[in-house]
Formats: C-alpha cells, structure tokens, sequence
C-alpha cells in the first residue's frame, strides 16, 4: 500500500519535512516513490509547499495519507476523500 507521509530532515531540534509518497513498509527516512512537497514547522507560521496536480493523482490511485499529512492537505484545501 502507498502511503503519503513525511520524511524527516533537518539538525536536532530543527526539523523539516519532506512530504512524499512512499510503500507503507519502508523506514519512515528510507526509499520513496515521490516527492509531493515540504513542510518546515519551526517558521512562524509554518511553511507549507505542495504539488496539488502530483497528490491528487496519488490520491486518485488509492494513497492513503497519514493523519498528519492528511490534516496539511486539508488545512491547503486539498481534499483527502472523494
């Protein structure tokens, strides 16, 4: 199953995040399919980068977003459901 989720990056105690579409049995920082946008939380207010066109086509194809992810794609107007 694929599933879209975020793949740390960033120093020790300055994360950020990659959000991508990734096998939900690889290591959340391991191999993934493709990368659907950023995520830097440590900005005030968070930045926030996506690639509407590339998630709604994963989404279209049965990926199943993580709550996190799924709670920043609605927060962007993306909708997760159909």
């Amino acid at each position: 199953m694929v599933k879209l989720r975020l793949q740390r990056f960033g120093a020790h105690k300055a994360p950020r995040y990659r959000i991508v579409a990734a096998d939900s049995k690889a290591p959340r920082d391991g191999k993934f399919l493709e990368i659907l946008g950023t995520y830097n939380p440590c900005t005030e207010p968070a930045t926030i980068t996506l690639d509407a066109d590339k998630i709604n086509k994963w989404l279209a194809n049965g990926a199943q977003p993580t709550i996190t992810v799924k709670n920043i794609l609605e927060a962007n107007n993306i909708k997760t459901t159909k």
